[in-house]
């Protein structure tokens, strides 16, 4: 695999005392890392990390291409109904290796694979928008919730529910639907077997936010035609490397301690991943929900620790937040990440060759242009004592990308041990989920005091 983390950048040597010293990669970080190690060792004999096992199980990968061929293929469009990571990682696979602009391409184009569209947000505007455009007799929803009970999710399945039962009656309907949950309990599993709606399953040990490489992502990847089991080799090799007992061996290892001491020791809490290519955008929203969402917790102690990620793209947010990268306060480390450019480089022609503040742009190509931004967007930081890491990904196919998701996976749980946080639970969510139940009305759940939500003071 050619994915390599340049971690120069946040030593000493390179951007002064605001970085790591190299020695303490052998010394006391390397024993930090080896006990952090041994934890996640240890909670993966106990069955807790089930994310690790996906991409061993190719026979369970093959029964999702098998349901994608013979169902998800029959439809012009399909639509991932989910939020958070059933969503996330849906999107990052589609724009990564489909590209962002697969659903305006000709059937002729996709090579006849559906068109996928994600719908997280319960925003009216947006839902009504897309199902009017849609041909909904044409359309596959594949709603995903492991619990089978998440609001906004399930709110969804019941809007789009009761179009198609008014569009094509009840029966007809049914077969519009493909279900992804948990094998045993839930709404959604019930409804599937009173029913006969297709059902895949989401192994018990596999939380949302690390479900990219299960039927969550696989399907809706399948469907369109990438081949999954590249994107679970990627994933295999990466996790591989991410056991290595030596920090310096271990890419997951270094990501996740070099972040650490960033934060915990120089006062460097937020986290920028920033990619400079349009396809790897929704990797770092995907990311930012990983990250934010498995490290941000109390303590046993009763502190509370976590840091904080920041999605950006280059070369864009060069003109939005780099500014404050370089000159704002000293509380950020930036990820950059690089991958080589899809097919054409796109060439710039030289017709303006005799202006001077054209022409030296001439001969070269915007993917040059690209990575010369990026390149000196690092030096500059460096420059100015703020650290950095880049991880190069090589060329973005299928493997690359199941690297990519294994690799911030990994960093995630090793993180958690550093932190001394359980980074597969999300406890901080669930008293919004129960007020959310108690205002729509839910049974059992108890509803806010009237204008205790609203405040008491406005303009």
């Amino acid at each position: 695999m050619s994915i390599r983390i340049d971690y120069t950048n946040m030593l000493t040597p390179a951007v002064g005392s605001g970085g790591v010293d190299p020695q303490r990669l052998g010394g006391d970080l390397q024993e930090r890392f080896a006990r952090a190690r041994d934890a996640v060792a240890a909670r993966r004999a106990g069955g807790a990390l089930g994310f690790l096992d996906l991409p061993h199980d190719l026979e369970a990968a093959r029964g999702v291409a098998a349901v994608a061929e013979s169902f998800g293929q029959w439809f012009e469009n399909l639509v991932v109904v989910g939020i958070g990571g059933s969503a996330l990682g849906a999107r990052a696979v589609r724009d990564g290796l489909l590209g962002p602009l697969w659903n305006q391409w000709s059937d002729e184009r996709r090579e006849h694979y559906p068109r996928l569209y994600v719908l997280d947000n319960p925003d009216p505007s947006t839902v009504r928008a897309l199902l009017d455009e849609l041909d909904l007799t044409r359309t596959l929803f594949n709603v995903v919730s492991k619990s089978g009970s998440t609001a906004e999710t399930m709110a969804l399945y019941l809007v789009i529910e009761g179009r198609l039962r008014a569009l094509v009656g009840d029966e007809a309907a049914r077969g519009h639907f493909l279900f992804t949950t948990d094998p045993e309990r839930g709404a959604l599993r019930a409804i599937a077997e009173a029913e006969g709606i297709p059902a895949l399953s989401i192994p018990p040990n596999v939380g949302g936010r690390f479900s990219v490489l299960s039927p969550v992502g696989l399907f809706p990847a399948a469907a369109t035609g990438v081949d999954i089991e590249a994107l679970l080799g990627g994933a295999r090799t990466m996790a591989e490397r991410c056991e290595a007992p030596a920090l310096t061996e271990n890419p997951a290892g270094l990501l996740a301690t070099l972040l650490h001491v960033a934060d915990s020791e120089y006062g460097r809490p937020i986290h920028v991943l920033m990619p400079y290519h349009d396809r790897l955008r929704a990797f770092a929203l995907w990311y930012q929900q990983l990250w934010a969402e498995s490290l941000g917790k109390h303590t046993p102690g009763g502190g509370h620790v976590g840091p904080t990620p920041l999605p950006a793209l280059g070369a864009v947010d060069q003109h939005a937040q780099v500014q404050l990268f370089m000159e704002g306060p000293h509380d950020k480390v930036v990820v950059f990440v690089r991958a080589e450019p899809h097919g054409d480089p796109v060439a710039i022609p030289d017709h303006r060759g005799a202006d001077e503040t054209l022409g030296y742009l001439a001969g070269h190509t915007l993917a040059e242009l690209l990575d010369a931004e990026r390149r000196a967007t690092t030096e500059a930081l460096r420059r100015g004592g703020r650290p950095s890491l880049t991880i190069d990904a090589g060329r973005l196919d299928a493997e690359a990308l199941g690297g990519l998701f294994l690799l911030w996976e990994y960093a995630t749980v090793y993180a958690g041990a550093l932190y001394g946080v359980d980074p597969l639970d999300q406890p901080g969510v669930e008293l919004g989920k129960r007020l959310t139940y108690g205002l729509m009305g839910r049974p059992g759940f108890e509803a806010p005091e009237p204008g205790a939500t609203d405040g008491t003071r406005a303009v």
